[in-house]
């Protein structure tokens, strides 16, 4: 189930607004790590699994928060 939706924003180099959606769940294929997404371009669907990367600052959170020691 898909429960984060972004606000349309309007991308000037294509004359779209485009908005996304997301179940917000944290994907690792083992080289990195992700949160898919489905980008839609004035309400018609243009990628069904984008793969938005995790900042680094949020991977190293996350590790630290998952440590055993820490």
């Amino acid at each position: 189930m898909r429960e984060g939706t972004t606000d349309g924003q309007f991308v000037p180099g294509l004359n779209v607004i485009e908005t996304t959606e997301t179940d917000n769940v944290l994907r690792w294929d083992g080289g990195m790590l992700y949160v898919e997404h489905k980008v839609f371009h004035n309400g018609q669907i243009v990628h069904e699994r984008y793969k938005r990367r995790v900042t680094a600052d949020v991977a190293r959170s996350l590790l630290a928060a998952l440590r055993p020691d820490g």
